[in-house]
């Protein structure tokens, strides 16, 4: 009996060891500088909803495809790295970066007060802006034609935020002071072509590009944001500047040889970069 005792306790023992050794180590990759694991391994994982265009999506053949992608993994090849590319949940994007899931957030992130607070920006590397989105048949051509209608946004995203933050610019007046909220863009555009909203707060790159492709523009208004405009950068947890430090000289080399411009035109047919790029 007292040898199971004496057995008992030492499994006890081992446990309490073998659970505080590990609360440790999470404690520790949550706080430290991950890089040298990174280049080490010679990948790194982003985070990204994989219904963005033209930023970061998957097509027809189920390839991962975007101004993003392209820029992401030619910055990583830089270093003699490869991206693995997860597709997320918009939503709980901070989430999954915190909890070590994904590396960073790169698909068109805003830089915004709100997530400052909780992730790491690299230098601003293009810039973006809230429009609304209408059909033509509406009639809605400017944001007061919005009172008592039915506004639609993605969950998560800078324009839900700015439209909260700033609730006299579209909130006080539209139906019930609030938006639907969308998982993704695609979702929302959908229920905009079917009248189930009559208007949808999204970003100008995303509603050029999708109207376009879909040769709808010429069916629907796209209106000048009363926000403020954006700049896309990419968020890493705060320990992580090593990683920051080295995708912005890869920002500005990419820029200096010629590259991240190749990349522009192929999806904007412009010169999207930043003038903090461009230094």
């Amino acid at each position: 009996m007292k040898l199971k005792k004496v057995l008992l306790g030492a499994v006890a023992a081992l446990s309490i060891v073998s659970l505080t050794a590990c609360g440790s180590k999470e404690k520790a990759s949550s706080t430290s500088d991950s890089w040298d694991k990174m280049k080490s391994e010679k990948s790194v994982t982003i985070g990204f909803d994989n219904t963005f265009v033209p930023m970061g999506y998957k097509d027809k053949d189920g390839k991962n495809v975007g101004f993003d992608i392209d820029l992401a993994n030619a910055a990583f090849a830089e270093y003699g790295m490869k991206v693995k590319w997860q597709p997320i949940n918009w939503d709980l994007k901070e989430t999954e970066l915190k909890n070590g899931k994904i590396d960073l957030i790169w698909n068109g992130y805003s830089i915004t007060s709100e997530r400052k607070a909780k992730v790491q920006f690299t230098d601003p590397y293009m810039k973006n802006e809230q429009v609304l989105v209408t059909k033509k048949s509406s009639n809605i051509t400017s944001f007061a034609d919005m009172k008592g209608k039915v506004l639609g946004a993605q969950s998560g995203s800078s324009g839900y935020d700015a439209f909260i933050s700033k609730p006299e610019v579209l909130k006080d007046i539209v139906k019930d002071n609030d938006a639907s909220q969308y998982e993704t863009f695609t979702q929302a555009l959908i229920d905009l072509k079917n009248d189930r909203i009559d208007g949808l707060l999204i970003d100008r790159v995303y509603a050029n590009y999708y109207l376009k492709q879909e040769g709808e523009l010429d069916n629907y208004n796209i209106i000048k944001s009363k926000f403020d405009g954006e700049d896309f950068a990419v968020g890493a947890r705060k320990s992580d500047k090593k990683l920051v430090k080295n995708v912005n000289a890869a920002f500005k080399k990419l820029y200096k040889e010629g590259k991240f411009q190749e990349i522009s035109n192929k999806w904007f047919g412009e010169d999207v970069a930043t003038d903090t790029i461009k230094k």
